[in-house]
């Protein structure tokens, strides 16, 4: 076997007479009750459950006297009363180290490639392997010296990881200063140890390429306590090349937002373009209960495709976290720290990072049927009274960080919400609502229209905007938020207008009204939309969403003469048409030079000098 089998090893048992016999007490599904045995165990602990020679690793949800209910990771079928358990005396925790980039893994992190390689796609249960390949060597280069003083968080060397330069840090629970008194240079597999440190009270441990984190916590919180990181205000928008979102509902760098829609209006696509053209470094993706087959267009289609930003496959800088609908419950509810948990690690190291987790509604639908199995009394629609904390504390851990060595790293988190019947009023979709700073909500009409991406723009929003304003003067110009604003004034005015039709005909609004809602639909049809399966229209850089903002903003800004409102239809659907082919053409050719001489012509030729 390539990756061997990896075991958390039980702790030892206690030493009074009787004490640290864990056994099964009751079992509902996914949920086992246990018997501790006088033996102390904490909330989130992880243990195993004896099966014969299977062990199912499950997780320390409730503690209540001398019995715990734990969540079971895997199928319960062979579950008995009685059956042994062995407790770690750990949380439920990530191997953070070299190797991750480029992987696909499971809720626990278990590398599927390799459970795939040994086990067929059926995959057994009780299987646990390390998540990196124990047999690749990595060229270590200490930064650090025998006698020198760290703190948590600190590089004590380096590795490339591909295209990145991997830190190795002191591990980050690491509370005070501690002491380098060993280190060596050379070419080692994960597991070798490199270097010995000195706590303060004389203990000496050694350590190696890879560390472990808790995943529900919060991995700089010790770095944070102790003033050696800093968290700082987003002030830099993360450019997507998607212009609706980079000019009406930007996002930015360290920020949240969600993308919530009902089946079929591009979300899946919306966010794969999000993951290959965002100013990003790295990109995890964590497929949390989604169908199985969208996930496998996912893992297929990455490594194939090219990173615009380096030339490479766009696999080169990602990982995926996948849990599909068919797995586990309750190792979904899991993906989603653990996809988190590994973006935290490389913010730390100073790097961009983008966590996509798709989506947050099968992930609270999990924690609902747990909550509902061990009892709880029930919120809105039977979810847990705290899914609005739980939520919080999700999107809490985004944001930018200043680390102990002056680089500035960030995490950006986006949720997608899948909310039944498209209806945004119902829990998770309300209580993201109120935890997210840019909300890109789509609509089934404009999907059912085929207006791509389909972000409904008169119910989004983002509170970025002004937030980020310093930056968006400085590097477009000075009033760009104000005329984005004036500009989405437009939309709503046109929609108004639109509504009005519906019920009056055109007959009914007068010629301005009409040209104003003419203007409106232009914005829309050639600013708002955009192709995502054409090479050049699938992403626009900002300096070209800045000439096309301008374009548009200069036509919906000029008076016109019309005779009546045909001629006025009759010039914006030409208008149209030229902005669409314009959109299609790459910068600088001759037909993107054409295309926006005979927009100009065209829009003199009726406007009131």
């Amino acid at each position: 076997m390539d990756n061997p089998s990896f075991s958390i090893k039980p702790r030892r048992k206690a030493a009074s007479a009787g004490a640290g016999d864990v056994r099964v007490l009751a079992v509902r599904e996914s949920l086992v009750t246990i018997d501790t045995g006088g033996e102390a165990i904490r909330k989130n602990e992880v243990g195993f459950i004896r099966v014969g020679e299977e062990r199912l690793m499950a997780e320390v949800l409730r503690i209540q006297g001398d019995t715990a209910d734990m969540q079971v990771f895997e199928d319960t079928r062979g579950v008995r009363v009685g059956d042994h358990v062995e407790m770690t005396g750990e949380m439920l925790s990530v191997v953070l180290g070299p190797g991750l980039l480029g992987q696909v893994f499971d809720g626990l992190e278990k590398p599927l490639s390799v459970l795939a390689k040994d086990y067929g796609f059926f995959l057994p249960r009780g299987v646990d392997l390390f998540p990196l390949d124990l047999k690749k060597k990595w060229a270590f280069t200490p930064s650090v010296s025998r006698g020198d003083a760290l703190f948590a968080g600190q590089a004590i060397g380096t590795v490339q990881e591909g295209l990145f330069t991997h830190k190795i840090m002191i591990p980050f629970k690491e509370p005070e200063a501690v002491v380098v008194t060993w280190i060596k240079q050379g070419s080692f597999t994960v597991d070798t140890p490199v270097a010995r440190i000195r706590a303060p009270d004389g203990r000496e441990r050694e350590l190696t390429l890879y560390q472990k984190w808790p995943v529900r916590r919060p991995l700089p919180e010790v770095m944070l306590r102790n003033r050696r990181s800093e968290r700082l205000y987003p002030q830099k928008p993360m450019t997507t090349t998607t212009r609706i979102i980079d000019t009406f509902f930007p996002i930015a760098l360290g920020g949240t937002a969600c993308i919530p829609g009902p089946f079929g209006a591009g979300k899946t696509v919306l966010q794969s373009l999000i993951a290959r053209y965002s100013t990003v470094d790295i990109v995890i993706v964590t497929a949390c209960g989604e169908r199985a087959g969208e996930v496998v267009e996912t893992i297929r289609e990455f490594p194939e495709t090219m990173d615009p930003r380096t030339g490479g496959s766009l696999m080169d800088r990602t990982i995926i976290v996948c849990n599909t609908s068919s797995m586990p419950v309750a190792a979904r509810e899991s993906s989603i720290y653990t996809g988190i948990t590994l973006g935290e690690y490389y913010r730390q190291m100073g790097y961009h990072v983008l966590v996509i987790a798709d989506s947050t509604s099968r992930w609270a639908q999990a924690m609902r049927e747990t909550s509902g199995r061990m009892e709880e009394i029930p919120g809105e629609e039977a979810y847990p009274a705290y899914l609005d904390s739980a939520i919080k504390n999700v999107y809490e851990r985004a944001g930018v960080l200043k680390c102990s060595d002056e680089s500035v790293g960030s995490l950006t988190i986006i949720g997608t919400v899948s909310p039944a019947g498209g209806n945004f009023e119902e829990p998770v979709t309300q209580a993201t609502l109120a935890t997210v700073k840019t909300f890109l909500g789509l609509s089934y009409d404009r999907a059912y229209k085929r207006f791509y991406p389909a972000i409904d723009p008169l119910i989004s929003w983002s509170r970025y905007l002004d937030q980020v304003e310093d930056w968006f003067s400085e590097n477009l110009y000075g009033s760009w938020v104000a005329d984005v604003k004036a500009m989405h004034e437009l939309l709503v005015k046109g929609d108004t207008i639109y509504q009005m039709m519906q019920v009056t005909g055109e007959e009914g609004i007068s010629l301005e009204d009409f040209i104003k809602w003419q203007k409106a639909t232009l914005v829309d049809m050639v600013f708002l939309q955009q192709d995502a399966f054409d090479e050049v229209d699938a992403s626009t850089p900002l300096d070209r969403q800045l000439e096309s903002f301008q374009r548009v903003k200069k036509i919906t800004e000029q008076r016109y003469r019309f005779d009546d409102k045909e001629s006025a239809r009759q010039m914006f659907t030409k208008i149209t048409g030229l902005f669409k082919n314009l959109n299609y053409s790459p910068e600088a050719s001759p037909e993107y030079e054409r295309y926006s001489r005979e927009i100009e012509e065209l829009a003199q030729k009726f406007s009131v000098n």
